[in-house]
């Protein structure tokens, strides 16, 4: 029997506290899950840790002022090559940093995932990561080189500890076993499996047995041991792509990016398009079924 853990967004926001280290799955502009960073929006949340391959999610959340420190490898639009709204917010000082690797944010996810306190990596040496962020230290590999030395000094990425993950898949059954249909999982179940609780978005909740009829067995990443709660959410991801359902909303992308020029124009957008319900959202862009 498969169990039903069906929530609303609302419902996964009343399971958020201030303060936590949240992870946000997806990759700069895409397949992010928008609907319940929307959520959040809405609620009074606040002191947040945002850990993420940064896009709007991290922009938005910094523009709702939301964010008290960023942990990221990049924030992108993808197409708009510095979130806006990000970038404000880092000028001005208004949200903390640590800045990653790419890679070494992977470490940092697989190792809170694999339950070890560190992995080792070149990455980051060499580099002013270390000088810039001293909390992340080196360690000396106990196994000699070929030659007989010493063994090399390496940089201990410390595991990134999440309270929860938020993701969003192509498709979901009710218990939380999910698939991309996409191009690529990105770091969605490393994030998953790193969370105190992870809550899932999805395009279509189907029955179990069609998601091996909706693609190949490698598209089915996300078990329901990793998934605490799953949210039917048709153009969740909205304004961001998630292939093959729907492409990024450019036109959308650009509106949301031009509303960084001033106060008056984020306060427009966000009654217009944040205020309101997930419903009222998706009838304001357009995407409503």
């Amino acid at each position: 029997m498969i169990p039903d853990k069906r929530l609303t967004e609302e419902e996964v926001v009343a399971e958020l506290r201030d303060g936590m280290t949240i992870a946000i799955g997806g990759w700069a502009s895409r397949r992010k899950p928008m609907s319940l960073v929307r959520a959040i929006v809405r609620s009074s949340l606040k002191d947040l840790t945002i850990v993420s391959y940064g896009g709007p999610d991290i922009g938005l959340l910094c523009a709702a002022g939301k964010v008290r420190k960023a942990v990221y490898g990049f924030v992108s639009l993808d197409t708009i090559p510095l979130e806006p709204h990000f970038r404000i917010a880092r000028q001005s000082g208004t949200v903390e940093a640590m800045e990653l690797d790419e890679g070494m944010l992977l470490l940092g996810l697989q190792a809170a995932a694999w339950r070890v306190p560190f992995l080792p990596t070149r990455a980051g040496l060499g580099s002013d990561l270390l000088r810039m962020m001293p909390e992340i230290l080196t360690v000396r590999s106990p196994y000699p080189g070929p030659d007989g030395s010493e063994g090399e000094e390496l940089v201990a990425m410390p595991a990134i500890e999440l309270d929860a993950a938020l993701i969003h898949m192509n498709r979901a059954d009710q218990g939380g076993n999910a698939q991309f249909l996409g191009p690529d999982l990105y770091m969605d179940d490393l994030m998953a499996m790193a969370a105190g609780k992870t809550f899932m978005s999805t395009e279509r909740i189907v029955p179990t047995e069609e998601l091996a009829a909706t693609g190949s067995f490698h598209t089915q990443r996300i078990s329901r041991l990793m998934v605490t709660g799953v949210v039917e959410a048709p153009h969740g991801a909205h304004f961001t792509e998630c292939p093959p359902d729907y492409g990024r909303d450019e036109a959308f992308q650009k509106e949301y990016a031009a509303t960084v020029s001033s106060a008056e124009l984020w306060d427009a957008f966000r009654a217009k398009y944040l205020d309101g319900t997930e419903a009222d959202y998706q009838r304001a862009v357009g995407v409503s079924s």
